[in-house]
């Protein structure tokens, strides 16, 4: 159906026209008529599925209609999503969706400086798209107030509960007015996102466009049978060799459990002559920008990332989706090769299983009701294990720690405040307050 049908005013559909957008997708024909007319809304749906678009595109055109103005350190719609990733892109689509109507749009998000932050809401913007922790900075020091939010966005929901931010998705929903339009998108709905649904919405429409932890129709999955110790060396051999008939590897992106897992994955790479990038939550924000947009432009054609860029991650042209590790949540990995077969592209996803992770890949196949075809391993195999076992000793490596540790921010010792706590004085008086999100 094209975008013209669907109620949507001039300036939105000559915004669509400039990136070449002319047919919607199901979610956006279900929920774009929807929006338009005021109503909350319930969204199930995969990572991929035109999300963004659907909610951004009826918001716009509800804010033009209203004819106003944000007033000084206020928005009137905010978007919350769980990373900063997904925050940009979310952003990026907005001002693409908005260059017509003249929304200010604005993120803000951990990793930045607060400083800047402040300084682009002090005018007051139409669009804010936030993570939680930094907004409620920013509440709680008085340099924003919520209370001319007009529509509210909770997108990947479940996510944000994986993260940890349910109480602070609780603070942020009594600070904005309870006369508002509420939009909540979430890849799966288990129980307690259905609870916190029921919480935050009014008499929502429900859009689903695919059943709740399926998996993308045009990814083509795989599973090799590999020990832990010999993984590297199978994921070498299929860069270098390509997998078997199922297309060139032209942009890989391959998932790990932990952070110093996907730096092992990196040097490992290297002393193999594979130049490949890392993305976590341990990468500063101007490093994560670089690596992605590295990966995004074909300047690196590998990005090893944890579940950090498991979703809303719009890369076109993800030719494969390599898991190394298997996630130990099987919704995980949905949301993981979600990251190939975009734009109605096809996609090839491979998972590395070790003995101690069966129990993992039965648990997916159970969740997406498919039987994963094995690939065996190479011809070759052992010698090119034997190689990258001799190489190993050569690249330090960090112990491994449980996934749950290891994604959690390391605690200071008492007293120190920072990397160079020791070489630098401090001068300003009382503690300086961090900054979540």
């Amino acid at each position: 159906m094209s975008f013209q049908t669907l109620g949507l005013s001039q300036p939105v559909l000559q915004a669509l026209a400039a990136k070449n957008y002319s047919q919607a997708t199901p979610i956006q024909i279900q929920a774009i008529p929807t929006l338009l007319k005021g109503r909350d809304l319930l969204g199930i749906a995969q990572t991929g599925t035109g999300k963004t678009a659907a909610f951004m595109l009826p918001s716009i055109d509800r804010l033009r209609a209203t004819n106003q103005r944000a007033g000084p350190r206020a928005c009137r719609m905010l978007v919350l999503a769980p990373t900063r990733e997904l925050a940009s892109q979310i952003a990026e689509s907005a001002r693409a969706y908005g260059q017509f109507s003249q929304m200010r749009v604005a993120t803000v998000f951990g990793g930045t400086s607060i400083g800047k932050n402040r300084q682009d809401v002090a005018r007051g913007v139409d669009v804010l798209v936030a993570t939680p922790g930094r907004l409620i900075d920013l509440v709680e020091q008085g340099y924003l107030t919520l209370r001319e939010v007009e529509i509210l966005v909770l997108d990947e929901a479940d996510q944000m509960l994986d993260l940890g931010f349910i109480h602070a998705l609780k603070q942020i929903v009594k600070m904005v007015p309870a006369k508002r339009q509420t939009l909540f998108f979430s890849a799966t709905m288990p129980k307690a996102i259905s609870e916190l649904a029921s919480r935050f919405l009014t008499d929502p429409a429900e859009v689903r466009v695919a059943p709740a932890a399926t998996t993308a129709e045009r990814v083509n999955q795989y599973v090799s049978f590999v020990s832990q110790a010999e993984k590297q060396a199978l994921l070498t051999m299929m860069i270098r060799l390509g997998f078997s008939e199922k297309g060139s590897m032209e942009r890989v992106l391959v998932f790990t459990r932990t952070k110093h897992g996907a730096d092992r994955v990196v040097k490992l790479l290297a002393a193999s002559g594979i130049a490949a990038n890392a993305i976590h939550g341990n990468k500063s924000q101007p490093q994560r920008e670089r690596a992605l947009a590295a990966f995004k432009s074909g300047e690196i054609r590998i990005l090893v990332a944890t579940d950090i860029a498991a979703r809303g991650i719009d890369v076109s042209g993800v030719s494969h989706v390599i898991n190394f590790e298997l996630p130990n949540v099987a919704e995980q990995y949905v949301h993981r090769i979600g990251r190939t077969a975009r734009a109605g592209a096809t996609g090839a996803a491979v998972a590395f299983c070790a003995e101690d992770e069966r129990a993992y890949l039965r648990d997916i196949e159970k969740l997406t009701r498919q039987k994963i075809e094995v690939v065996p391993l190479p011809a070759n195999f052992a010698a090119e294990a034997a190689r990258i076992k001799a190489i190993r000793p050569a690249v330090p490596l960090r112990e491994e720690r449980s996934p749950r540790q290891d994604e959690r921010r390391p605690r200071r010792p008492h007293g120190q405040r920072g990397r160079y706590a020791s070489a630098v004085k401090p001068t300003g008086g009382g503690r300086r307050r961090a900054s979540r999100g």
